[in-house]
């Protein structure tokens, strides 16, 4: 009866074992990195989360506070807003009602694949960040715009965080990409639009076209995975150009062809997955910001951060 005993036990360590060890690397850690509670892990991904979202929006997100479990976002406004809000979320609910974590627990790739998808890294969006940020209402994300020279003309775009600035910077590469591979033009152009305040289709949702920071590059009829099936979309995905969308990626955009449900002309702004990706570090961590920048401005964060959890 003591040899079953063992066994079982050994058995259900090996399974929390597995299951620590998947959470650390949905998270962009690594499971040797740790000897500690779940709990610690989970307050380990929530620091790397907030420390990469007050890097990519750094006249927005002043701060956090901690009272128990609960761990709130502060807004330079003074606005605050649940990274966890402590409900668990089908995918559904996720895109309906994201929280930070939500937003968030999906590593984005930076490097490039060969197959479609089984996640949708960054469809997820926290609305209350990004009216916060971008603007609330239509009027308010109107008065945002600027006009973003695109090389064949201009388009709106947000100037806020960035955004408008990082689409510049990235049509600027886009036209230097063209002059070595000419072929990369007829993914760009025509652009099928920037900004348009609506809601995404079949849902109640804002696309994020509605705050000014998403663009569609030149539209065909197997980008989207309610116009294409699967097999047409993994042909889609082998002759779409890498370096185009390396290009876009290095200026804090991410790509839906990374998406299962895919939507390869769309590029949305959303630096911190970018960051965060970026900043994941292989191998045992020596302190839970380790792989962030060694600068001022985020030891300055860190110092934040840490002060929440005192």
């Amino acid at each position: 009866m003591n040899k079953y005993k063992a066994y079982y036990a050994v058995a259900a360590l090996f399974i929390l074992v597995f299951a620590a060890r998947s959470y650390y690397q949905q998270n962009g850690l690594d499971a040797g990195a740790f000897s500690q509670r779940p709990e610690d892990a989970y307050e380990t991904a929530a620091k790397r989360d907030i420390l990469a979202l007050m890097m990519a929006y750094p006249d927005d997100v002043a701060g956090v506070e901690k009272s128990g479990d609960r761990i709130m976002i502060v807004m330079a406004t003074g606005s605050r807003f649940a990274y966890d809000d402590g409900r668990p979320k089908s995918a559904e609910q996720k895109l309906a009602d994201a929280d930070v974590q939500d937003m968030m627990e999906t590593p984005y790739p930076l490097q490039s694949q060969e197959t479609l998808a089984d996640s949708d890294p960054g469809r997820a969006r926290c609305y209350a960040l990004l009216k916060a940020v971008y603007g609330g209402s239509e009027g308010e994300v109107e008065a945002n715009l600027t006009s973003v020279d695109i090389g064949c003309g201009s388009c709106p775009f947000n100037a806020k965080n960035g955004a408008a600035k990082a689409l510049g910077a990235a049509f600027r590469d886009i036209s230097e990409l063209l002059k070595t591979d000419p072929s990369v033009y007829g993914f760009v152009y025509p652009l099928s639009g920037t900004f348009n305040y609506r809601v995404i289709a079949g849902t109640g949702q804002l696309s994020p076209h509605a705050f000014g920071i998403a663009i569609d590059l030149c539209r065909d009829s197997r980008d989207y995975w309610q116009w294409a099936d699967r097999q047409q979309g993994q042909k889609r995905l082998a002759e779409y150009p890498a370096a185009l969308v390396s290009v876009l990626e290095s200026h804090g955009f991410i790509w839906g062809g990374k998406w299962a449900h895919f939507d390869f002309l769309h590029f949305e702004y959303r630096p911190e997955l970018i960051i965060k990706t970026q900043c994941a570090k292989s191998g045992a961590l020596r302190t839970w910001y380790d792989g962030f920048p060694d600068t001022d401005t985020v030891k300055g964060y860190i110092r934040i951060i840490e002060q929440a959890w005192k």
